[in-house]
């Protein structure tokens, strides 16, 4: 009896008794190189590329195996994607926002101003049209997506001086990622689009005036509470940062179905796993900070309504100008506007309810 009548006859229990694997797992190995945008002193952002290499290597039996550089080691934190479009490594794990500058549309996967929390943003990726909308795009990049990581809401960051009004944006040299700079600069404020690993230096030094990176967890390590008293509340810019797996069309296509399953399968637990160890972490931190003197203070409302009103006359302009960024952010918006409602009669109440009760 030849190999596949074994198969047939004998069935999936029978082929594994006698020690036979199916032709499915006769998969030829794979070497990949993943660039991070992010240090490895970072194990939460930088970590998600490791959960999901691993993942990949154990649902492979070792066959497939993804090594993972940090920013700097193969190519800059922000040349991630011409590396993945080019073909000179088959994957980067990223925030599309840094990219912005090459078409605005790739922040909208990420993060945007006063956008979508990060339940609402996996909801519009995985049911609604984000996914789709994202791919059609990126295709223009030579690059397949996948979500993998998010660091839920964010903080609004670490301020040399105090943020009481809109007027002392004017002027301020602010370390903010993506997209959410044309804002600032709007505001009057000065952008700067530093990789993550080199905020500390210029915050100490003074180069720029205030930074944002992610959170509490993240924040303490880079040991910005040193150089920076006034820590800031809510980051309106980030209501959830997705991290992107982006993988080089070829490299994609080369893959067999059950390689591809894997990967996607991989990532998507690398998504969940971020933002559960964000969660987990955020509140030791913030309670840590808090003890060594930080003073965590909350954008006023009216610096939160200029920018609010900033932020929509950014997205106004763009829509007249960039049909790419237009058509995902139409979608984007009226997802969005379902979920507020929503929102309204069952998380909202719930969370504000349980954070006045007295546990």
């Amino acid at each position: 009896m030849d190999r596949r009548s074994l198969i047939r006859h004998a069935g999936i229990g029978g082929v594994l008794a006698a020690g036979i694997a199916p032709a499915v797992h006769a998969q030829a190995a794979v070497r990949w190189r993943l660039a991070s945008s992010f240090p490895k002193s970072l194990d939460t952002i930088y970590g998600g590329a490791e959960v999901f290499a691993k993942r990949v290597g154990e649902m492979t039996g070792g066959k497939f195996q993804i090594s993972v550089h940090a920013a700097g080691e193969l190519m800059p934190a922000f040349g991630v994607i011409d590396g993945v479009q080019q073909g000179s490594v088959e994957a980067a794990h990223t925030a599309g926002y840094y990219f912005f500058g090459k078409n605005e549309a790739f922040a909208i996967g990420a993060a945007i101003p006063f956008g979508m929390n990060s339940r609402q943003l996996s909801a519009w990726m995985f049911e609604g049209n984000g996914r789709k909308l994202t791919r059609e795009f990126y295709a223009k990049y030579n690059m397949v997506n996948f979500p993998c990581g998010n660091t839920g809401a964010q903080m609004g960051g670490w301020f040399r001086k105090e943020i009481k009004t809109p007027e002392d944006i004017k002027g301020l040299k602010f370390r903010i990622g993506g997209f959410a700079g044309r804002v600032i600069e709007r505001m009057g404020g000065v952008p700067q689009n530093i990789p993550g690993g080199e905020i500390y230096q210029a915050l100490e030094k003074g180069t720029i005036d205030a930074a944002e990176w992610i959170g509490p967890y993240d924040d303490q390590k880079l040991g910005f509470n040193k150089v920076a008293p006034f820590y800031y509340y809510p980051g309106w810019w980030e209501g959830a940062l997705q991290l992107d797996l982006q993988v080089n069309q070829k490299a994609w296509d080369a893959l067999s179905p059950e390689y591809k399953a894997i990967v996607e399968a991989a990532s998507g637990y690398a998504h969940v796993d971020m933002q559960a160890k964000y969660d987990a972490r955020n509140p030791t931190a913030l309670k840590q900070l808090v003890g060594a003197k930080t003073k965590v203070v909350a954008f006023p409302k009216t610096v939160l309504d200029a920018s609010f009103k900033s932020t929509m006359e950014v997205y106004a302009d763009l829509d007249a100008k960039n049909p790419d960024s237009k058509k995902i952010y139409a979608d984007y918006r009226s997802f969005q506007k379902d979920q507020l409602l929503w929102a309204q009669f069952a998380e909202s109440r719930f969370d504000r309810y349980m954070q006045d009760a007295k546990l």
